[in-house]
């Protein structure tokens, strides 16, 4: 049987942790920043959690993580 192929998009969005749950980096960080308070651009930075809906098929596509 060949080996399964990683979704090479997937292992560039998300990583595992150690606990087996998928980190995700968060949404709206990326441009107009100067109307965004530095609390919220500071909360943005830390790595949230793929959703229980999503998990099951992210960690389809990261076969090896």
């Amino acid at each position: 049987m060949p080996k399964m192929k990683t979704n090479r998009g997937a292992a560039k969005r998300f990583k595992v942790s150690a606990n087996g749950k998928v980190l995700r980096g968060k949404a709206y960080k990326r441009h107009i920043l100067t109307k965004k308070s530095s609390k919220r651009k500071r909360n943005l930075r830390h790595a949230g959690l793929v959703s229980d809906g999503d998990h099951a098929r992210a960690r389809a596509m990261l076969p090896y993580l």
